[in-house]
């Protein structure tokens, strides 16, 4: 009875995995994984907590023991866009990109310790994406409300040992996952705009695996100071062929490399301090990075139109504080770089991923028998983005302003030995 229970239990979290809509918002990556890592800005890279740990740093395995995490986080981002000065009758107007705002994301990890020094696990998280979905249609674009979808999620097997007393090391392999949809780009689906007419819009959900792998390290320094270092590889993906003749070389969207560093100071008994930085290689990915405007060849060529982003730092500062055995509070700050300048704004509407600044809190409340209930709350706060000679003269010249805040709450279920 108790193994159908948890054959169920299993098959039902993987459903909701790949049903969520993933966003994000240092760029389209996630600010942080686990409900544990948002509560404290989303850093954790040298002061792993949880059996979602391979998601930033793989080593922290070894360190979390025997565990296992659920938790389910309700994201609301709130989208919108202006265009301005269009010579396109009907164009100039504010247009609501939030025709579904609520996203729910959930988490699984599992860790298990095969002796004092090594561990094997494995972390089910939403990688990140983007949903716009136009309340109306954007006449620049087509006849239909515009939007996109992507998803994209990871499973990461893990292994991770510790050298030593000072060292631990970790290995991931990411197996990826990612959906794509588009809808009310029907001006694009054309030989003067596209090498693929018929795979630019509205042909419901593509989908596409690939795999790459995530290493890093932590190091005891003393017992004041930790250390961490992690390093994720571009994910080579297959392609969205049903939007081959939308997205960069016939379809690609791989999903770029990451490397990041973190410092956790213990400032006192109960208390510590974070210090993340991460990169983030939007640029290596030509449907990502490819300049939007001006057009220099056709949708779906090598060379095409992409959104273009660049590569993107993102600094994370957490707190944790012991408040008593049972409970732990934390707090956060999280700040990325823009992934896209002023003049980038039109193909963004489709994803207006200007948000920088974001805080957070959280905390833990022990249960009995190694069981613990962790809650946390993030609000990035509103960025806007005028565009600078972003609307070409041939779609009628003018600009186009981009603006996003968000709000999620999110709760998990730690067991752990």
């Amino acid at each position: 009875m108790r193994t159908d229970l948890n054959r169920r239990l299993w098959a039902f979290t993987l459903t909701l995995l790949l049903a969520a809509p993933m966003l994000a918002t240092d760029g389209y990556f996630s600010t942080g994984y686990g409900v544990i890592q948002q509560g404290q800005g989303g850093a954790g890279i040298a002061f792993p907590q949880d059996s979602l740990a391979a998601a930033t740093n793989p080593a922290g395995m070894v360190l979390v023991g025997d565990r296992f995490d659920f938790g389910v986080t309700l994201f609301r981002p709130i989208r919108g866009a202006t265009i301005t000065g269009n010579g396109f009758p009907g164009a100039d107007a504010a247009y609501d990109a939030s025709g579904k705002k609520n996203f729910f994301i959930p988490e699984l990890g599992f860790n298990h310790l095969l002796n004092s020094k090594v561990s094997v696990g494995i972390s089910l998280y939403g990688n990140g994406g983007m949903n716009t979905q136009y309340t109306t249609p954007i006449p620049l674009f087509g006849s239909r409300p515009a939007g996109v979808n992507l998803e994209q999620l990871f499973a990461a097997p893990t292994i991770a040992f510790k050298a030593n007393t000072h060292n631990a090391f970790g290995v991931s392999l990411n197996v990826g996952y990612q959906l794509f949809s588009a809808t009310g780009l029907q001006n694009f689906a054309n030989p003067n705009f596209s090498t693929s007419p018929g795979n630019v819009t509205d042909n419901g959900a593509s989908h596409s695996f690939g795999a790459g792998f995530r290493a890093g390290w932590v190091g005891t320094i003393d017992k004041y100071l930790n250390l961490g270092a992690t390093f994720q590889s571009r994910t080579y993906m297959q392609h969205f062929t049903k939007y081959e003749g939308l997205f960069a070389g016939q379809g690609g969207f791989d999903i770029p490399a990451n490397v990041a560093g973190g410092v956790a100071l213990k400032v006192h008994p109960k208390a510590t301090i974070l210090f993340d930085a991460e990169r983030i290689f939007y640029g290596q990915v030509n449907s990502i990075a490819n300049p939007g405007f001006p057009i220099v060849a056709p949708l779906g060529a090598s060379n095409g139109p992409g959104f273009g982003w660049h590569d993107i730092t993102a600094e994370k500062v957490g707190f944790a504080f012991k408040a008593s055995p049972k409970v732990t509070l934390r707090a956060g700050y999280n700040h990325s770089s823009l992934p896209f300048d002023a003049s980038q704004t039109f193909f963004n509407l489709l994803a207006p991923a200007v948000v920088q600044e974001h805080l957070s809190a959280g905390a833990t409340v022990g249960l009995h028998g190694g069981k613990e209930i962790n809650v946390a709350y993030q609000h990035a706060f509103q960025r806007t983005l005028n565009g600078v000679n972003s609307i070409p003269a041939a779609f009628g010249g003018g600009e186009a302003g981009l603006s996003m805040y968000q709000n999620s709450v999110g709760a998990s279920f730690g067991w752990g030995k």
